[in-house]
């Protein structure tokens, strides 16, 4: 790890690429509350990231002082899977048109946001970053990880080649307000949520979850990784991509439970095993932010709580 970059400026332009995700939104949220006044902010319907023609106008036009890029197309295993070209194509070519875009008007400080599925399958746990590149990625989502790998690739030939002080961090799994709880491209939370949720409502006397419940998942309240974003930007210079997470997982089982008991189901849960695990075990080594002074504050159980709240409150709004 470098020097500190040091406190940015509240007056700082901040565009937050993709600000109405689960993700985007979460940042918003902190940057405002952290008295950041003015944020560049552009939906998809007016700035779409895969025109390279007008991202590149809306940088050179904007020339913001940071840019975090938190826009990707995103889902669970069954859109992955599905949709293998369209994470693929899309990923890429919002990362690079954003960030050719970003050089060529020599943004000063950049985030790009990844995921942990970049590590191999059967990774060492838990994940230290070196771990890039050392074995096969997990099928399931191998497209979007290819994606992401590309994006950090790109950051570093950046710092070598320009000088710029950016920066990639991967997020473990997130989970939170905002989140994407469609029945075909929820991740794994917000799916168990609105599952048992829909089955207290019925009255369905079961609930059935795919896969065995023995895969191992760490998951991250997008609080947090905003949080974690700003520490990043503030006080972290690498050439290294760097981890953001709890350090703690949990099984898949054990956190249907959890989901299952929040939300007041008392049915029986069952596992279709016909249906894909996923990645065995996906634990992130956080030991450089942690040692860079960042930790996360919000518990499991309080975020599930939160979570189901909002759900609650917001069935229209929640994407279905």
């Amino acid at each position: 790890m470098g020097g500190s970059i040091g406190v940015l400026d509240r007056t700082s332009s901040v565009y937050i690429a993709g600000h109405t995700g689960l993700v985007g939104s979460a940042l918003v949220r902190k940057f405002r509350a952290e008295g950041f006044t003015n944020l560049l902010l552009r939906s998809h319907n007016e700035l779409d990231l895969t025109d390279r023609a007008a991202t590149r106008d809306f940088i050179l036009d904007t020339r913001p002082d940071v840019i975090i890029d938190a826009a990707a197309r995103v889902g669970g295993i069954m859109a992955n899977s599905r949709y293998p070209v369209d994470f693929l194509s899309e990923n890429l070519q919002i990362q690079v048109n954003l960030l050719d875009a970003a050089v060529a008007a020599r943004v000063p400080r950049l985030l790009f946001l990844g995921s942990s599925c970049i590590y191999p399958k059967f990774a060492p746990q838990p994940i230290r970053e070196e771990a890039l590149l050392t074995g096969p990625l997990e099928q399931t989502n191998d497209a979007y990880a290819i994606a992401k790998i590309a994006g950090i690739f790109q950051v570093q030939a950046v710092r070598r080649q320009y000088g710029l002080p950016w920066i990639s961090a991967m997020p473990t799994n997130l989970y939170g307000p905002g989140d994407n709880f469609a029945k075909s491209s929820s991740h794994l939370l917000p799916g168990l949520i609105r599952r048992y949720e829909e089955a207290k409502v019925t009255g369905a006397r079961s609930v059935t979850n795919w896969g065995t419940g023995t895969p191992r998942r760490e998951l991250l309240h997008v609080d947090d990784m905003a949080s974690a974003c700003l520490f990043l930007l503030e006080c972290f210079d690498s050439d290294s991509h760097v981890n953001i997470g709890t350090g703690v997982d949990h099984s898949i089982a054990e956190i249907a439970e959890m989901v299952a008991e929040i939300v007041g189901y008392a049915g029986e849960t069952q596992w279709d095993t016909t249906k894909p695990d996923g990645t065995p075990r996906k634990l992130l080594d956080t030991s450089i932010l942690r040692r860079a002074g960042w930790r996360p504050r919000i518990t499991l159980r309080d975020g599930i709580e939160a979570t189901v709240r909002w759900y609650r409150a917001n069935l229209d709004a929640a994407r279905q």
